[in-house]
């Protein structure tokens, strides 16, 4: 496996959640790593299997692995990881992962020229409107990880491997191959970086976590049409949960009304005055 050597530099941005987790059903916890969240999907009660959702921040393994053992038990099974896509800070330690735990890893096919190695994520945007993170983002790792061993391809029908009663639902926009997962049971939905419930691009929101709902991070999101269609389309499953990349988990009438205002305001409230990727407001 070849990681990026852009990762290895450990960004010095980590907010007051980071190193601490919530229960979010019986069966789906939420980790914080630095800035970003990952997720474990398995009842303890019932079982030491699990499955990971994203892998966060660079240099983060052991404090992922270390958290799911305290969750799962000095024994726990790792099955395999899902990625809702393949940024620096959902993918930064998965090679180190895979090479404790030799999984299986999913993704949706407009993705793997990322994970294989093959073509390196578009540059984020430095001049886009934004707050001082948007200005920071030019140190962010676009490199290309190749993970081809283990890579394999979600299924189309939208059916998630080791997870039975979840669906994965393509949202592109904050990159090609983006997917949000979705259980109906529960209304239940993991939207990766479709949205997000922190204003992303604010280092000092960032850092404290204000909750409110937010498209997705704008320095690197290239395709703001399908964003907005991404989001529409989420909206539209009326989740009675939501969890993301960034920010703490929502619930009830906030997260109802966030998401369609979200869904409805879009272009005056997500999509940026200026940069390199707004075409058109």
């Amino acid at each position: 496996m070849e990681r990026s050597r852009s990762t290895e530099n450990l960004l010095p941005i980590t907010s007051i959640q980071s190193g601490s987790g919530v229960e979010i059903a019986p069966d789906v916890y939420c980790y914080t790593v630095q800035v970003a969240n990952v997720f474990f999907i398995g009842n303890p009660t019932t079982s030491n299997e699990w499955v990971l959702i994203d892998a966060g921040m660079p240099h983060a393994a052991n404090k992922i692995l270390e958290a799911a053992e305290k969750r799962f038990g000095p024994e726990h099974q790792l099955k395999a990881i899902i990625l809702t896509h393949g940024h620096f800070d959902h993918v930064g330690s998965l090679i180190d992962i895979l090479e404790q735990y030799k999984v299986p890893v999913y993704a949706h096919p407009l993705e793997f020229s990322y994970l294989k190695g093959i073509t390196d994520y578009p540059k984020p945007d430095t001049t886009v409107e934004g707050g001082l993170l948007a200005k920071m983002s030019g140190i962010f790792p676009v490199k290309a990880i190749d993970i081809s061993a283990h890579l394999h391809e979600l299924p189309s029908d939208g059916s998630v491997p080791t997870m039975p009663g979840w669906q994965s639902i393509h949202t592109p926009g904050h990159s090609a191959g983006h997917v949000s997962l979705f259980r109906e049971q529960d209304r239940l939905l993991i939207a990766g970086d479709a949205f997000v419930t922190v204003k992303q691009d604010s280092l000092y929101k960032v850092l404290r976590q204000k909750k409110e709902i937010h498209g997705p991070p704008v320095y690197f999101t290239t395709d703001w049409r399908a964003a907005w269609e991404s989001v529409c389309k989420l909206a539209d499953l009326k989740p009675s949960i939501a969890a993301t990349g960034h920010g703490k988990p929502m619930t009830g009438a906030a997260l109802a009304k966030g998401l369609v205002d979200l869904a409805e305001n879009f272009q005056k409230t997500a999509v940026p005055a200026h940069g390199k990727y707004v075409h058109t407001k």
